[in-house]
């Protein structure tokens, strides 16, 4: 049966040891972590913890940005840094641009201006899978216990309304599952179907960490239907190229009737 228990910190400041935090939280809530266990980390906090912030007044917008910024009436300080996160910008709507980083379509590069001292942002972690792997040392040395590890950030579905919870990166368990060849109930051959443990389990620990106000920076997941590894998780096994997206390959011009 799966099971998630929040994980309530203290405030999160750069320079914070976070782990230590979660662990001595976990404790004094009196849950102990076990073999098997996901801890479901947000990617805010690790960030934060980490001081991947940057100050918008030291911040010069270029000519692109500020010609970004009057497109879709952002501040030209934060579409500055949201150029210099993205790989690509697509387009955006207004106060958003749409992008690319590291192969996965995201709203401002992961740029976030919200829990965070006012005149600050956010940076998505420099690199969230060496990070993961960092938690899940640090939680196997002080707790004994082997686990696995994902982070969490939150993103918006294509014509959906509202924030869902994604994975990041992951360490410790495949984040993928792979069901084609399989048959289903009536003994159809699935031709297709991938299932992302990864980001079920970063949305099921999205609904207790919340959007607010709420302090819950890490979950602990138990019962997750995953197989632990020691194997390093390639970022690659959690995303596909943009012409075997459906929405990416479907929007290019050249699928246009």
């Amino acid at each position: 049966m799966l099971v998630l228990y929040p994980i309530k910190t203290p405030l999160i400041s750069p320079g914070d040891d976070f782990v230590a935090l979660m662990l001595e939280s976990a404790r004094k809530s009196g849950l102990e972590i076990m073999d098997g266990d996901v801890i479901a980390v947000s990617s805010k906090v690790v960030s934060v913890a980490g001081g991947n912030i940057v100050k918008l007044s030291e911040v010069e917008p270029s000519e692109r940005a500020l010609e970004y910024a009057g497109r879709y009436g952002i501040d030209p300080r934060l579409a500055e840094v949201v150029l210099r996160e993205a790989d690509e910008v697509l387009g955006g709507i207004p106060g958003i641009l749409l992008t690319v980083r590291d192969g996965v379509v995201m709203p401002n590069a992961g740029v976030d201006t919200s829990n965070i001292v006012p005149g600050h942002v956010v940076l998505l972690p420099r690199d969230p899978f060496r990070e993961a792997e960092e938690v899940r040392r640090r939680v196997a040395e002080e707790t004994g216990r082997r686990v696995g590890v994902v982070v969490v950030d939150s993103r918006v579905m294509p014509m959906r309304r509202g924030t869902v919870g994604v994975a990041l990166a992951v360490s410790g368990f495949k984040p993928v599952k792979d069901l084609r060849g399989m048959r289903d109930l009536y003994g159809n051959v699935l031709k297709y179907t991938l299932h992302s443990l990864a980001d079920d389990l970063a949305s099921a620990a999205h609904l207790l960490m919340g959007e607010c106000r709420e302090m819950v920076p890490a979950v602990l997941i138990r019962g997750a239907p995953v197989e632990l590894t020691e194997e390093p998780v390639d970022p690659s096994e959690m995303t596909v190229g943009r012409d075997v997206c459906l929405y990416m390959a479907s929007l290019s011009p050249s699928c246009s009737p």
